[in-house]
């Protein structure tokens, strides 16, 4: 059975433009009039973040989703709604642990290996249902999902750019996952 998974990633918000790790924060208002995303067919299923800027997204877009506790962002704990900037003055060591040791949580919030282990595991249960599925949810998301996917190194994670309201589209044959442009 074939599953077909589109990824889509929230409108702007105020940590897109400050370049600040996310905390649960609306869209900004120029986000809510560029949320003209096509959809390519029907989807069977559609899957939402729990967070507040990824609901308003897929409210924009016309979907009635799912609430997927599995798909929230990564947990950045203590550096939540904080700049990057400020945190490479303040924390040096540690946002250069962050970005190097895909086991480190500096942050006191999630790795980025956990990360990756628990979007893995929501596309495995996903991918035997079959059908089209929907996936509203962040840029972190999506890099693990298209690691997973490429069965790439962590440290690749740096090296995917997710833009707001970009999608990506992947496939699975029954025997394995791919990507789709």
């Amino acid at each position: 059975m074939t599953t077909r998974l589109t990824w889509i990633c929230h409108g702007a918000t105020s940590a897109n433009r400050t370049a600040s790790f996310p905390a649960d924060e609306p869209l900004e208002e120029k986000a809510l009039s560029e949320t003209a995303l096509p959809i390519p067919g029907r989807a069977d299923r559609v899957f939402v973040s729990p967070a507040l800027r990824a609901r308003q997204t897929a409210e924009m877009l016309g979907f009635d989703a799912i609430l997927a506790p599995s798909l929230r962002d990564c947990n950045y704990g203590r550096w939540a709604g904080k700049p990057l900037t400020s945190l490479h003055s303040e924390e040096p060591e540690n946002v250069a642990l962050w970005m190097s040791d895909p086991d480190a949580a500096p942050h006191e919030g999630e790795s980025l290996q956990q990360l990756g282990k628990r979007i893995a595991g929501w596309m495995n249960e996903e991918m035997p249902l079959g059908g089209h599925v929907v996936a509203v949810t962040h840029a972190a998301v999506i890099r693990a999902a298209v690691l997973n996917v490429l069965k790439a190194p962590p440290a690749a994670f740096w090296t995917i750019d997710v833009q707001p309201l970009g999608a990506a589209r992947m496939t699975h044959d029954g025997r394995r996952w791919s990507l789709r442009f």
